[in-house]
Protein backbone atom coordinates (compact mmCIF):
# COMPACT_ATOMS: atom_id res chain seq x y z
CA UNK A 1 0.00 0.00 0.00
CA UNK A 2 1.16 3.35 -1.14
CA UNK A 3 2.12 6.07 1.88
CA UNK A 4 3.78 9.16 2.63
CA UNK A 5 4.38 10.60 5.95
CA UNK A 6 6.12 13.74 6.79
CA UNK A 7 8.46 14.22 9.91
CA UNK A 8 10.28 16.91 10.55
CA UNK A 9 8.07 19.60 11.63
CA UNK A 10 8.53 21.87 15.28
CA UNK A 11 8.82 25.07 16.98
CA UNK A 12 11.47 27.31 15.40
CA UNK A 13 12.11 31.18 16.34
CA UNK A 14 12.35 33.53 13.32
CA UNK A 15 15.61 33.18 11.18
CA UNK A 16 15.98 28.99 11.91
CA UNK A 17 15.66 26.63 9.99
CA UNK A 18 14.24 23.17 9.69
CA UNK A 19 14.26 20.23 7.14
CA UNK A 20 11.37 17.84 6.50
CA UNK A 21 11.24 14.27 5.42
CA UNK A 22 8.67 12.96 2.92
CA UNK A 23 9.51 9.44 2.95
CA UNK A 24 7.32 6.99 0.60
CA UNK A 25 6.64 3.43 1.27
CA UNK A 26 4.94 0.77 -1.01
CA UNK A 27 6.58 2.81 -4.30
CA UNK A 28 9.14 4.14 -5.51
CA UNK A 29 8.65 7.92 -5.44
CA UNK A 30 11.01 8.30 -8.32
CA UNK A 31 8.47 7.98 -10.79
CA UNK A 32 6.18 10.96 -9.03
CA UNK A 33 6.52 14.43 -8.93
CA UNK A 34 6.76 15.19 -5.49
CA UNK A 35 5.02 18.54 -3.85
CA UNK A 36 5.43 20.27 -0.49
CA UNK A 37 2.18 22.47 0.16
CA UNK A 38 1.37 24.26 3.46
CA UNK A 39 -2.07 25.41 5.11
CA UNK A 40 -1.96 27.81 7.35
CA UNK A 41 -5.54 28.33 9.59
CA UNK A 42 -8.24 30.09 8.66
CA UNK A 43 -6.02 29.82 4.88
CA UNK A 44 -6.62 27.67 1.84
CA UNK A 45 -3.67 24.77 0.99
CA UNK A 46 -0.80 26.44 -0.76
CA UNK A 47 2.35 25.32 -3.11
CA UNK A 48 5.11 25.37 -1.58
CA UNK A 49 7.70 23.43 -3.72
CA UNK A 50 7.58 20.55 -6.00
CA UNK A 51 10.03 18.44 -7.87
CA UNK A 52 9.70 16.84 -10.99
CA UNK A 53 9.69 12.92 -12.11
CA UNK A 54 12.70 12.16 -13.76
CA UNK A 55 14.35 14.98 -14.75
CA UNK A 56 14.45 16.43 -11.37
CA UNK A 57 13.16 19.88 -12.34
CA UNK A 58 12.40 21.95 -9.53
CA UNK A 59 9.97 24.90 -8.33
CA UNK A 60 9.58 26.80 -5.78
CA UNK A 61 6.81 29.58 -5.04
CA UNK A 62 7.74 33.08 -5.28
CA UNK A 63 7.55 33.61 -1.37
CA UNK A 64 10.17 30.98 -0.36
CA UNK A 65 12.68 31.25 -3.35
CA UNK A 66 16.28 31.70 -2.27
CA UNK A 67 15.06 29.87 1.79
CA UNK A 68 13.60 26.51 0.48
CA UNK A 69 15.49 23.58 -1.32
CA UNK A 70 13.61 20.55 -2.38
CA UNK A 71 15.90 17.32 -3.38
CA UNK A 72 15.56 13.77 -3.29
CA UNK A 73 17.40 10.95 -1.77
CA UNK A 74 16.48 8.15 -4.17
CA UNK A 75 18.62 5.47 -2.26
CA UNK A 76 15.75 6.20 0.88
CA UNK A 77 12.98 6.64 -1.10
CA UNK A 78 12.76 10.08 0.20
CA UNK A 79 12.47 14.32 -0.63
CA UNK A 80 13.50 16.46 1.77
CA UNK A 81 12.27 20.50 2.36
CA UNK A 82 15.34 22.68 3.88
CA UNK A 83 13.80 25.25 5.23
CA UNK A 84 16.07 28.37 5.98
CA UNK A 85 15.90 32.02 7.15
CA UNK A 86 11.83 31.24 8.48
CA UNK A 87 9.52 33.26 8.76
CA UNK A 88 6.24 33.33 11.13
CA UNK A 89 4.23 33.65 8.05
CA UNK A 90 5.65 30.13 7.17
CA UNK A 91 4.13 28.96 9.80
CA UNK A 92 1.32 25.90 8.92
CA UNK A 93 0.50 22.57 8.51
CA UNK A 94 3.00 21.33 5.69
CA UNK A 95 1.90 18.16 3.64
CA UNK A 96 4.21 16.32 0.97
CA UNK A 97 1.90 14.65 -1.84
CA UNK A 98 2.58 12.86 -5.24
CA UNK A 99 0.96 13.02 -8.58
CA UNK A 100 1.14 9.76 -9.69
CA UNK A 101 0.76 10.69 -13.77
CA UNK A 102 4.65 11.69 -13.58
CA UNK A 103 4.68 15.01 -15.07
CA UNK A 104 7.61 16.21 -15.76
CA UNK A 105 7.84 19.45 -15.50
CA UNK A 106 5.89 19.59 -12.11
CA UNK A 107 3.78 22.73 -11.07
CA UNK A 108 3.05 23.83 -7.66
CA UNK A 109 -0.84 23.32 -7.96
CA UNK A 110 -2.90 20.74 -5.24
CA UNK A 111 -5.11 19.87 -7.62
CA UNK A 112 -2.20 18.18 -10.10
CA UNK A 113 -1.32 16.16 -6.77
CA UNK A 114 -3.95 13.04 -6.15
CA UNK A 115 -2.16 11.60 -3.11
CA UNK A 116 -1.18 13.41 0.06
CA UNK A 117 0.37 12.75 3.31
CA UNK A 118 -0.79 13.09 6.83
CA UNK A 119 1.17 16.00 7.19
CA UNK A 120 3.79 17.85 10.01
CA UNK A 121 3.45 21.00 11.84
CA UNK A 122 5.64 23.92 11.74
CA UNK A 123 5.55 27.06 14.22
CA UNK A 124 7.62 29.69 13.16
CA UNK A 125 7.45 32.18 17.10
CA UNK A 126 9.55 34.10 19.33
Amino acid sequence: QFQLVESGGGLVQPGGSLRLSCAGSGSTLYYYAIGWFRQAPGKEREGVSCVSAISGTTDYADSVKDRFIISRDNAKNTVFLQMSSLKPEDTGVYFCAADLTGKDPCLILPDDFGFWGQGTQVTVSS
